[in-house]
């Protein structure tokens, strides 16, 4: 049987209410909540990936400014997504998530191989993530309403590339619920020998 982790990605304090946010952003909260709150009801790993930059270094800063420093609120996951005990957090530096960090040996030690991708910004750390997980070879989820973008015009743009650039399967997030209960509840083939 597949074997899904749900990563949510940047869904920070600076993303979804500052000065970098997301025009839909508070508009995915509850579809990631919800899709949280699945997963975990069926033993599906969430993994949280944060920006997080050390103030004056980061390369990121040159083309952003500062934003989610370490240490800053901003950096903080928004309170109605904070982590629960039993999920995993992976602190990043650079847009891809895969990039200078254990991502992939913990996605490797809970033997997944489809990656359930969501949260901010479609077209640049939820894009490049995904582009981290396809070339490492996992299959790719992207709730379509459990990610957003500055623009319409970006999250659009995000979303073509992923599906065609990286085969990634675009469903909204109660397609996605309801795909994840017939593969969970499916009986294990039986593997001949």
């Amino acid at each position: 049987m597949a074997s899904y982790a749900l990563l949510i990605i940047d869904m920070l304090e600076e993303f979804v209410r500052g000065r970098l946010k997301a025009e839909a952003a508070e508009s995915i909260v509850p579809n990631i909540k919800k899709l949280a709150d699945f997963s975990r009801s069926r033993g599906i790993p969430v993994v949280y990936t944060v920006d997080q930059h050390y103030p004056g270094i980061d390369k990121e800063l040159e083309l952003w400014g500062p934003h989610a420093i370490k240490g800053d609120p901003e950096s903080k996951v928004i309170k109605e997504l904070e982590p629960l005990d039993g999920d995993y957090v992976i602190y990043k530096r650079r847009y891809d998530a895969f990039f200078g960090t254990d991502l992939d040996m913990l996605l490797r030690e809970l033997k997944v191989n489809n990656v359930i991708v969501t949260g901010i910004h479609t077209h640049i750390c939820v894009q490049q993530t995904a582009a981290g997980a396809f070339y490492r070879g996992y299959n790719i989820v992207v709730p379509i309403d459990c990610v957003a973008a500055a623009t319409r015009e970006w999250h659009e743009r995000g979303l073509e590339y992923m599906r065609s650039f990286l085969g990634a399967e675009l469903l909204t997030s109660c397609e996605l619920i309801e795909k994840l209960k017939k593969e969970l509840s499916a009986p294990p083939s039986r593997v001949y020998v």
